[in-house]
């Protein structure tokens, strides 16, 4: 078996120059954020990097991209989600809070790929078809209550390994003070 690492191939390098311009180091030529955004949508793997210091921009370009969708029509995040995002900065669980973001988000994606599967099943090659489209709304209720429900399984199932890993953080930090699991009499 080949080793991953040898096989798969470097990400795509961007670099952006301090003029805030983005050069795409595969094609020669200057790119837009729109273009980033058509990276991330396809897939692609790519890396963006500051031309002079060579530092890593990934993060910040990402976050640019997101905070472009946000102000541009139907944002996905609502003031409560951001607010309550924000306060887990500095928090003891900031740490655990973005896999677990990811691993939600992940488990949203299967969720999604499922659905997708059933609507293909339920159309023909030939076009739209009236009585699979019938069929389709008469099973999408419960089929959505299904995946909804394995997702919010998945999503405690997440929860409860971060909780328990911050126990265990707890216990072995607070141990060191002779305050470990001493039973309470």
């Amino acid at each position: 078996m080949p080793n991953r690492s040898t096989t798969e191939k470097p990400p795509r390098l961007i670099k952006k120059y301090p003029n805030r311009r983005l050069y795409d180091t595969k094609t020669s030529a200057y790119i837009t954020l729109d273009d980033v955004r058509g990276f991330v949508v396809s897939g692609e793997k790519f890396q963006v990097i500051d031309a002079k210091s060579e530092e890593n921009l990934t993060r910040s370009i990402l976050l640019q991209i997101i905070l472009e969708a946000e102000a541009s029509g139907a944002p996905m995040f609502t003031e409560e989600a951001l607010s309550h995002m924000i306060r887990f900065y500095g928090n003891a669980f900031q740490g655990s809070m973005g896999p677990f973001l990811e691993q939600n988000i992940r488990a949203f994606l299967e969720m999604q790929t499922k659905l997708q599967e059933q609507n293909r099943a339920m159309f023909t090659g030939k076009g739209y078809n009236p009585d699979a489209w019938a069929q389709l709304m008469n099973t999408q209720n419960p089929a959505m209550q299904a995946m909804m429900g394995n997702y919010v399984e998945q999503s405690k199932t997440v929860f409860q390994q971060m909780q328990d890993a911050m126990q265990a953080q707890s216990r072995a930090m607070f141990g060191g003070f002779g305050l470990g699991d001493k039973p309470r009499g």
